[in-house]
């Protein structure tokens, strides 16, 4: 079985029998947890324990003592002044927010009756309040409202049609490398190469010009089944909501490898994987969720703020330990609905990848599967997140805040 993070992949060619530890032993290797810049994840290989398992030692020790280490029971109720000091911290959010909105609503009144987005751009131009607010209080696109104000003023330019032989050359090397992506993530890394090169960039109507002309456009997709569900999966921030799914490649010789993902519904970044040629259960899921924990917060016991867990109803999820496991580590078990962001980067990841690669055998395609989420996470444009690249958007919502 293999059990992958971002940075590395482990084989393990061997089985063992089940260990007994001491209270004494178990003891030792949770104090190992707490040297400087070692992870729960680093200590549970090293000694060929699940993380999962040693995490739960970690704090039965610190909530009673050795005999609860030893007999492995739950100890200690949380108190309720967090849960107080978060709700305080929310209505006082809420208010000013409130109060905010209010202002924007009066002044917008006093500009008359008219479009809102033409009073949404009269308020913007101001610049007393910000666009996201504007947007929010009288309810239109902040995508049309930024464009409005950076497009106000400027004439349109005319088609420079002598210039589309300068950018065939490029839009080919993209389409010959990535030769199931459409106009627009083809736009997106044809403008990246350009930036490059201190060059200006292009439209996407254009690109779609030039590609049409040349017969590099992808065939039209069929109908769209409908598959209707309530709610909305995608969130505004990260750390909202992390979705997870699992799913099979087959190789060319018969082997089949397993592989189950975490994923940030926000940012789209690939948080974790587990990779296996003989199934997924739920401790491989436990694990999961520790590793994505530590690659996003650290060396921490508990999520700093709830993080719902969205999955479906496989096995491994819906195990009683699993469960319970999570909801100890801070996250809210969740049941994701139809076309979700795991299923889509299931498609996504079969469709860009595992295609155009024809595996020969399970040792072959695990040693692309680094290389394959490492392009997701870096190169790979999306088209819900304004055409970047999950590590890309995240940076700059960064530079945003």
């Amino acid at each position: 079985m293999t059990i992958s993070t971002l940075e590395c992949t482990e084989i393990v060619q061997s089985t063992k029998k089940r260990r007994r530890w001491t209270a004494y032993e178990k003891q030792q290797i949770v104090h190992e947890t707490y040297h400087p810049g070692v992870t729960v994840s680093f200590v549970a290989r090293k000694h060929s324990i699940p993380p999962s398992q040693l995490f739960y030692w970690r704090k039965l020790m610190e909530n009673g003592a050795l005999t609860s280490v030893k007999s492995e029971e739950q100890v200690v109720p949380e108190s309720e002044a967090k849960a107080l000091k978060k709700r305080i911290r929310r209505l006082e959010q809420v208010l000013g927010q409130k109060t905010l909105e209010n202002e924007i609503l009066r002044e917008a009144v006093n500009l008359g009756r008219g479009k809102k987005t033409d009073l949404a751009t009269a308020l913007a131009r101001n610049k007393r309040f910000r666009i996201r607010a504007i947007a929010r209080a009288l309810q239109v696109s902040r995508s049309n409202l930024t464009q409005r104000l950076e497009t106000m003023d400027k004439p349109r330019k005319k088609p420079m049609r002598a210039e589309d032989e300068v950018l065939l050359p490029y839009i080919k090397s993209i389409t010959d490398k990535r030769s199931s992506y459409g106009y627009r993530r083809v736009t997106t890394l044809l403008n990246n190469q350009l930036m490059k090169e201190s060059k200006p960039r292009v439209n996407h109507k254009r690109v779609y010009r030039i590609m049409k002309e040349n017969s590099l456009l992808l065939q039209a997709y069929g109908k769209k089944p409908t598959r209707t569900h309530d709610g909305k999966v995608i969130t505004l921030r990260s750390n909202t909501r992390w979705c997870s799914d699992c799913f099979t490649v087959q190789c060319a010789n018969g082997d089949k490898v397993y592989i189950a993902f975490a994923m940030d519904t926000c940012d789209r970044e690939i948080l974790g994987y587990i990779s296996s040629t003989i199934g997924i259960d739920g401790q491989a899921i436990r694990d999961l969720l520790l590793e994505s924990m530590e690659y996003r917060f650290g060396s921490v016991e508990r999520l700093p703020s709830k993080v719902q867990w969205l999955t479906d109803n496989g096995p491994c999820y819906v195990a009683k330990d699993t469960v319970s496991f999570a909801r100890e580590l801070g996250f809210d078990v969740r049941t994701t609905p139809a076309y979700s962001p795991a299923e889509a980067f299931v498609k996504t990841f079969k469709r860009d990848y595992v295609a155009f690669y024809d595996p020969e055998n399970a040792h072959g395609l695990m040693e692309k599967l680094p290389e394959w989420f490492d392009d997701y996470n870096e190169i790979a444009p999306h088209k819900g997140l304004k055409m970047m690249a999950p590590r890309e958007y995240i940076r700059s919502l960064a530079v945003a805040n």
